[in-house]
């Protein structure tokens, strides 16, 4: 499957836009990128594993959070899993 990094994160795989990957659900083509990306891992979890609240996933344009699944949702070969960081300012 394909994984979109956005561009605030790309510093983490390499500059890369897109990171293909195999798995068979969402939380282990996550898994995958963080052990090929070891420093991406602190911007998606927490230090206890958790999926950081301000980041949001979306599988095949579905927000993972409102998929019976979540992280466990299985995944194919041609989806495409979006990392979108939320982001917060104004002054």
């Amino acid at each position: 499957m394909k994984i979109e990094i956005p561009t605030t994160l790309r510093a983490y795989t390499g500059n890369q836009a897109v990171v293909t990957i195999q798995a068979a659900t969402v939380a282990e083509a996550l898994n995958r990128l963080t052990g090929l990306y070891p420093e991406f891992k602190k911007h998606l979890h927490t230090p206890d594993g958790k999926l950081r609240s301000f980041v949001n996933l979306y599988l095949n344009d579905q927000d993972i959070r409102y998929l019976p699944g979540r992280e466990e949702t299985q995944v194919r070969d041609s989806d495409t899993l979006s990392i979108i960081p939320s982001i917060a300012g104004g002054g």
